[in-house]
């Protein structure tokens, strides 16, 4: 029998419902804040994702790489930031008034172990602001984050927050890591001692050693952060505190890609049963992508919320409302097979009622079950009578009360009943 290939997953049903109300809410989020929705493709030049010493394992382990006829290098998107960049640069979005605000929903691709809450292939909502850089922005940014959060009924949650300081705080930073790491090298596993001379900063993120003593002691950016870092960082925290966001400053974290630079930040679950699936989003702000990949000298920010992994946190949270798909009108045809119940069907859908539909000979009894199934609104039954005098009887399931409509007056009948279509 043939099965999804590992990592991927079938949605379905009830957890596709819970995608669209996720994803509903998000695009109304974007709306508030005045985000514009970006598609890219999902194939990608490889160059978009790999750039020049880049050590972290989305680019070194995890890529979905493969050429054609032997030249091009292609790369299934696994990350959303990249392509808005590329695209932003290729369309001279950077023409347009500052900042640029971008928003996504799309589907990821990592080669990684499938486990509960990641898998190969991943659903991500993120966003971007391109163009100016400004701490209210990045306030603003995890703001966003925070609320679509609590707004999902996410309550036990953290903010994490940390600086990775400008490019100068930066380099002195990272050469400060070098001097520090380089007479334990030993103590590393093989990545971190790649990653040593290549960017020590991942070091200090890396899943196998983080518990070691000499990464728990290595030094912290606060030591090498200039004037207009810390400055900076200083009124990042700031507006946060006005905007009454709860934060925690982790000197530690880095985040996982490798061209961050000032603010990074996660948004932790607090809940038990999170696990070491913990971490909802992160993101971060990056002075020197767009630039590296070809536009003009101008800083970012964003983040990108693992949809998966934050459906896991809204059920933990018991937080998702009825979700099932609730008919205004469930159709019982008694009928010889006349397209008459059809063409009532097809006339209430047009005029922005949801109708379901008996399709095949079965006893009123069964029908009937199928209407308490799906709790129909109204039920409307037609026989050969009803087709003869082009009517149908038509049921209140709340209330009993049946009733004989003309076709002709059934629309208007269950606008007044049901006050109106939102949808029409």
């Amino acid at each position: 029998m043939l099965q999804n290939v590992r990592g991927t997953y079938d949605i379905l049903d009830d957890e596709y419902a819970k995608f669209t109300y996720v994803n509903d809410l998000f695009s109304h989020f974007m709306k508030l804040y005045g985000y514009k929705m970006i598609k890219t493709p999902v194939i990608e030049d490889t160059a978009v994702f790999k750039k020049d010493n880049d050590t972290s394992d989305m680019v070194t382990k995890e890529m979905f790489t493969f050429s054609i006829n032997g030249k091009d290098s292609l790369t299934l998107r696994p990350e959303g930031t990249a392509g808005v960049i590329r695209s932003y640069i290729q369309h001279k979005m950077y023409a347009q008034e500052a900042p640029v605000k971008l928003a996504y929903i799309e589907e990821m691709f990592r080669y990684e172990r499938p486990q509960k809450g990641r898998q190969r292939q991943f659903n991500q909502l993120g966003i971007e602001v391109l163009g100016e850089k400004s701490a209210m922005i990045d306030a603003e940014v995890i703001a966003l984050g925070y609320t679509f959060l609590r707004t999902l009924g996410i309550n036990d949650i953290e903010v994490h927050i940390n600086t990775l300081g400008n490019n100068v705080s930066r380099a002195r930073y990272i050469e400060a890591l070098k001097d520090y790491f380089r007479p334990h090298s030993d103590e590393l596993c093989a990545d971190c001692k790649m990653r040593l001379e290549k960017n020590p900063l991942r070091i200090l993120d890396c899943k196998v050693d983080h518990e070691l003593e000499v990464i728990q002691k290595a030094p912290t950016i606060k030591e090498y952060l200039d004037e207009e870092a810390s400055a900076y960082f200083n009124d990042v925290l700031k507006y946060l505190d006005a905007l009454e966001i709860p934060y925690t400053i982790d000197e530690h974290m880095v985040r996982g890609l490798d061209y961050y630079t000032d603010t990074v930040f996660e948004v932790i679950s607090t809940n038990k049963e999170a696990g070491s699936q913990s971490t909802i989003f992160g993101g971060g702000r990056y002075d020197n992508l767009v630039k590296e990949m070809g536009g003009p000298e101008m800083s970012g920010i964003g983040f990108a919320i693992g949809e998966e992994r934050l459906i896991m946190a809204i059920e933990q949270a018991q937080a998702f409302p009825d979700l099932a798909i609730v008919p205004d009108v469930y159709i019982i045809d008694l009928s010889d097979s006349d397209p008459y119940t059809l063409k009532v069907a097809e006339m209430l859908r047009r005029n922005g009622f949801s109708v379901m539909v008996n399709y095949y000979k079965r006893s009123l009894k069964s029908q009937f079950k199928s209407v308490d199934r799906y709790k129909a609104k109204y039920t409307i039954i037609i026989g050969e009578d009803e087709i003869k005098e082009d009517k149908v009887n038509i049921k209140d399931n709340m209330t009993k009360v049946q009733e004989v409509v003309k076709s002709e007056d059934l629309v208007s009948y269950l606008d007044q009943k049901l006050g109106g279509n939102e949808d029409e």
